[in-house]
């Protein structure tokens, strides 16, 4: 971002607008090119910085981050002109102007200030965490989204706040897992559940990595489209799926930096097709247990929103948005079939909404560098559209079947386990034979069912009528 800025202040663009919630920190980097500027340019003209808001007017920016008030430059409009009539080189910045973009006067003052700057080494920045920009400034301005802290910035944090608990020793793999927990929040937030941690456990480790996730949490239900999701299962408690859990262990630590180091590829994603009640959902929730990521599930029907046009494909861009913002993360979409089922052709029944949305999605999968991985679950695969399952956009695709025998025995086992019951007072041969053709969620119901070795002979159709009066029917038989 510190190149960027350079880069067009250097060049004498006349008006930036730069998209962030972190006034303090995007000031200290606007300040920081100035700085480097004036020693590279010219030493005895130096690039000042001046900050406006409506409560204060025009204030030159200093060390401290005050500085003495201009007189009547409160009205955006009189700022604006106040700036055209400076002849040194300086750089402006408008705290939330986005406010006054319907006014004709505060559009047509910016309009003759980007006149008047042209050529010049003066340079108006909009700082606002909403973008609304003008349809006159369209061809005139450079947008720029402030980015959030990275590792390293994130570190400095961190030491800074080990250096508050008093030199508390801490493992390279520990502070690992706390800068990652943080990534996607502020640098105030994160000097904020530093502390929280530190205050709550009088140090700071692997252990507290729970404290800083709870203000991620915090930050993804204030988005009101993805959901948090805390899972208390491991993937232990999946029965059968072997080979789609061996993808999964080989690819455990795909988002270290050890991967990052050695040149291995980030996984994308995966599509889990399949019977439902099959164990695709607990799959993508345990999954998220094993890598040691967050969960981020997207609900698609939210994200549909006929208020206003253009405002459901704003709700997407925004989640995604959020979930790279605190990548590395798993964003699960269940029952993806049902969203996009009719996306290609939606134009006659909601004048396009759904297929903009799809193109937006698949776009964001292809093109996407941050980790995030996508899990998606699907029953019917033929109502997805063809463009949606080519290579490239998951990594790989599989499809999920009703339990085999085998399968279905470990199935009980895991939840007689759960239940604290003796498994080898069950006879898990017979009843894994009578349960025939259920799915893992009927499975899981039924595994209450008192099949004790020294039941009558005729043990069989003993439990196919407990199974009918219990109301579990089995419309997925094999044929």
């Amino acid at each position: 971002m510190r190149e960027d800025l350079n880069v067009l202040v250097q060049a004498q663009y006349p008006l930036i607008y730069l998209v962030t919630f972190e006034e303090e920190r995007a000031e200290q980097t606007v300040a920081t090119v100035a700085r480097h500027l004036s020693r590279e340019v010219d030493a005895k003209s130096p690039l000042r910085v001046y900050t406006w808001t409506m409560t204060r007017g025009m204030v030159e920016y200093g060390s401290s981050g005050t500085g003495t008030q201009h007189s009547n430059t409160v009205s955006p409009e009189a700022a604006v002109e106040w700036v055209i009539r400076q002849r040194e080189p300086g750089i402006y910045i408008f705290k939330d102007l986005h406010p006054f973009k319907d006014s004709p006067a505060v559009t047509r003052c910016l309009r003759d200030a980007i006149a008047s700057l042209k050529g010049t080494s003066k340079t108006i920045v909009l700082m606002s965490p909403i973008q609304e920009i003008p349809v006159e400034l369209e061809k005139e301005v450079v947008v720029l989204d402030f980015p959030l802290p990275d590792m390293a910035e994130l570190d400095e944090v961190l030491s800074t706040e080990l250096n508050r608990a008093r030199g508390a020793a801490i493992t390279t793999e520990d502070r690992e897992k706390l800068l990652k927990a943080a990534l996607g929040l502020t640098r105030d937030e994160a000097e904020k559940v530093y502390r929280k941690a530190r205050v709550m456990s009088k140090r700071l480790t692997s252990e507290e990595v729970d404290i800083v996730l709870s203000e991620k949490k915090q930050l993804i239900r204030r988005n009101g489209i993805l959901e948090f999701m805390d899972v208390d299962q491991t993937i232990d408690s999946v029965g059968g799926l072997e080979e789609l859990k061996h993808w999964l262990y080989q690819r455990s630590d795909a988002f270290t930096e050890r991967a990052r180091e050695y040149g291995l590829p980030q996984p994308k994603g995966m599509l889990i097709l399949g019977v439902p009640g099959c164990g695709k959902s607990l799959i993508a929730k345990t999954t998220s247990r094993l890598w040691g990521l967050p969960l981020l599930r997207l609900d698609l029907g939210r994200v549909y929103d006929g208020s206003t046009v253009g405002r459901s494909e704003a709700n997407l861009r925004n989640a995604l948005r959020t979930a790279e913002s605190i990548s590395p993360a798993i964003l699960f979409i269940d029952e993806i079939d049902k969203a996009f089922a009719g996306g290609v052709g939606s134009s006659d029944s909601d004048g396009g909404t759904s297929s903009r949305i799809f193109g937006t999605f698949l776009t964001w999968m292809q093109e996407k560098t941050s980790p995030v991985f996508v899990m998606a679950t699907a029953n019917r695969v033929e109502r997805l559209p063809s463009e949606f399952l080519r290579k490239g956009r998951f990594d790989e695709i599989f499809f999920v079947d009703l339990p085999n025998a085998e399968e279905r025995k470990d199935i009980f086992q895991i939840h007689l386990r759960k239940r604290r019951r003796d498994i080898d007072r069950f006879d898990l041969d017979q009843l894994t034979k009578v349960c025939d053709g259920f799915r893992g969620q009927k499975l899981s119901r039924v595994s209450f069912l008192p099949c004790m070795k020294h039941l009558p002979k005729d043990v069989s159709s003993l439990n196919w009528t407990l199974l009918r009066r219990s109301g579990l029917p089995c419309p997925y038989r094999k044929p």
